[in-house]
């Protein structure tokens, strides 16, 4: 390809480390491939940065999917399907889950993958001296029980429907952190796994390579080499995209429309559950006090104009967390663009407009600032569109891009959420109380109700009621001022195949690479 002269390039910057693997939801019967398909070949995907590889305390990480294995994956319509799991059974009774595991599958330093490992992963992240995010997800789990080295049992105090879902958690291994501090060990700087693929080597901020797996229980990926350079800047991103220094990219609507009629590439817009919104932090002053105004904040939105200016027309207005899910109530409260009645709520909680032209409340101006991650040049637009929208309607609302999130501190910022999977995912720990990626310190007793329900029940119409109430309860007294929900852009060189099209994305486009082990690369 093109950019094998930028591959070795990095390489050479790159000091070897220890071997690292990665996740995917390939089938057990694929084929070795042959001779041709698996010439060296480096694949170069323009990436966000990384400090660490951490998938046990931090929920998000495209690379994640390429360097760990879960006990379930899921396939191209985000369905489970076995993993380093080969099956399982479920004895409803005793609320009772054993998976029989994979045999003969090894860690990247030649380890034995065993049920102890994924017995030490499971408890490490529900333990809360370790503060993962993802701990609501595991947090029904009463006994965890080896039975031998391929076999486990794990039995539930309460029915979690999603728990096959949060199976497909990478799994660790135990010999390499066992006693070590799962936030600061140096393991997550030099990670070895299962998967497809390990690491080869990583120039801090600049890039991380992978390299297959030869030996990966599922069959050698074809593409030898993969490339995440560090390209954090989404501008600098199609840049080096246009330039031929990437192969692979996710990039603004606005950008990836420069790549549409180029022969050479092929644009990918993938629909995602992945919504933006204005999320409240609850334990600031400010909203300790002016929380019945964020339903002025929600009407003042022009969702609609933010899509067709931001998106270039490419998402959907936003009301709820679960639009792009089977559970999505469509008749709940949407609050639809009305200045007036934004008005008439601020006026209504005793507002007064000022002399600046903002509303006023008790001798202090009514606003907020709303943070935004650097580098995220679509959340940067959004965020300004929604301020000056608010600032219309006499909300005096500003825009700061900090170097660091600081969530117990900033009044308000642009989140993004979203699952394809479970309705379980990205609404039990986001929004119940004191859950682990419930960031805005947001909680209501009848949304805790209704997602308890909901994550305990397999009868689809006793689940549909509940989601039903949650979404009602949440738009009555809403955690985020919703404002779209928005596509994925890709744009690949023309020589890669394999990529779906078809999958459903998910937070930050997280996804595409779920069958990474069956792409190929050609030149062109």
């Amino acid at each position: 390809m093109k950019r094998l002269i930028l591959f070795f390039m990095v390489l050479l910057l790159c000091l070897p480390l220890a071997a690292c693997g990665g996740e995917t939801a390939q089938n057990a019967d694929k084929t070795e491939p042959d001779s041709a398909e698996r010439e060296a070949v480096a694949l170069v995907y323009g990436s966000g940065d990384y400090t660490r590889i951490n998938p046990a305390m931090d929920e998000h990480g495209e690379i994640n999917i390429l360097l760990f294995d879960g006990l379930t994956a899921h396939n191209g319509a985000n369905e489970v399907v076995p993993g380093l799991a080969k099956s399982w059974e479920f004895d409803e009774a005793s609320c009772t889950y054993t998976f029989h595991l994979e045999e003969n599958v090894k860690w990247h330093d030649g380890g034995d993958f065993t049920a102890d490992d994924v017995k030490f992963t499971v408890e490490a992240i529900m333990d809360p001296e370790n503060g993962s995010e993802n701990a609501p997800n595991y947090e029904d789990v009463e006994e965890i029980r080896v039975i031998d080295d391929h076999t486990i049992v794990f039995r539930l105090a309460a029915p979690n429907v999603a728990f096959l879902d949060y199976m497909t958690m990478a799994v660790l291994p135990e010999h390499l952190l066992a006693g070590e501090d799962m936030q600061e060990s140096d393991f997550f700087r030099n990670p070895v796994g299962t998967g497809p693929y390990k690491l080869a080597g990583w120039d801090m901020g600049q890039a991380i390579t992978l390299e297959r797996n030869e030996t990966y229980y599922k069959g050698a990926a074809h593409i030898e080499k993969i490339v995440f350079k560090i390209v954090p800047d989404d501008t600098a991103r199609a840049l080096q995209m246009k330039a031929g220094e990437l192969d692979l990219a996710l990039l603004t609507p606005r950008d990836a429309q420069i790549f549409a009629d180029m022969e050479e590439y092929v644009c990918y817009e993938m629909k995602t559950s992945d919504y933006r919104g204005i999320l409240f932090n609850f334990g600031h002053e400010y909203w300790k006090k002016n929380r019945d105004l964020i339903p002025a904040v929600c009407c003042a939105i022009d969702r609609q104009s933010i899509i067709d200016a931001v998106l270039l027309g490419q998402g959907v207005a936003a009301y709820g967390p679960l639009q792009r899910n089977i559970y999505d109530n469509r008749d709940v409260e949407q609050y639809t663009f009305d200045p007036e009645r934004a008005r008439e709520i601020l006026e209504a909680a005793g507002c007064t407009m000022g002399d600046e032209g903002f509303y006023e409340r008790d001798g202090e101006k009514i606003g907020f600032v709303i943070s935004v991650g650097a580098g995220d040049q679509v959340r940067i637009d959004i965020a300004q569109a929604a301020a000056q929208q608010l600032r219309a309607v006499g909300i005096d609302c500003s825009v700061d891009i900090p170097v660091q999130v600081d969530w117990a501190g900033q009044m308000a910022y642009l989140i993004g959420w979203g699952s394809p999977f479970d309705a379980d995912d990205h609404t039990y720990k986001v929004f119940g109380t004191d859950k682990g990626a419930n960031y805005s310190g947001y909680s209501n007793a009848e949304v805790d109700r209704y997602l308890l329900e909901a994550r305990q029940s397999a009868d689809r119409t006793v689940r549909a009621e509940a989601y039903d109430r949650f979404q009602e309860a949440l738009a009555e007294d809403p955690a985020f001022a919703f404002i779209c929900y928005v596509d994925a852009n890709y744009v690949a060189d023309a020589g890669i195949q394999g990529i779906s099209g078809d999958t459903v994305m998910g937070h930050h486009g997280v996804g595409i690479f779920w069958n990474v082990a069956e792409w190929t690369m050609q030149e062109p």
